[in-house]
């Protein structure tokens, strides 16, 4: 039995990502913010807009990375937000090609720009637990534990 079938029975359909993924992702991820810091993209839409590279999903291959981006700044609006990205992923051969010199890697990946929407389900939660139905609700759960004693 070969190498290659000996490690795919080992997994499950949807195991994640494997480390050698993870370690991909967080090395392109590093010397992608290094790049976005020190290059400068002549496009209007990133002029002024401040970044965070909030992870980077490789490719099984690691020919390909998926890299999650949120905009920061006061005012700027999804629309801004949707500027930066078209702007990123139009200039992600550039991206690609400052990449290649600041990474050891057989190949460097195609870059795909997309936005991190944790952040909005973070607030969305937020809002959730803030709500006063919810907290009644808690509370009252508070007490029915307080009644038992403790137990869950």
């Amino acid at each position: 039995m070969d190498k290659m079938s000996r490690n795919s029975k080992n997994r499950g359909p949807s195991t994640g990502p494997s480390q050698r993924q993870l370690r991909a992702g967080e090395l392109i991820r590093h010397a992608l913010v290094e790049v976005l810091r020190e290059e400068e993209i002549a496009d209007p839409a990133l002029a002024g807009v401040s970044l965070t590279v909030t992870e980077v999903r490789m490719s099984p291959d690691l020919k390909h990375a998926v890299c999650f981006i949120e905009v920061l700044g006061a005012g700027v609006t999804g629309a801004g937000t949707a500027e930066a990205l078209n702007a990123l992923n139009h200039a992600a051969r550039f991206l690609r090609g400052r990449l290649a010199r600041n990474i050891d890697m057989k190949f460097t990946p195609d870059l795909k720009f997309i936005h991190d929407e944790s952040f909005n389900s973070a607030a969305h939660m937020d809002r959730l637990f803030s709500d006063p139905r919810v907290q009644a609700d808690l509370h009252h759960e508070d007490e029915r534990d307080e009644d038992r004693g403790g137990e869950a």
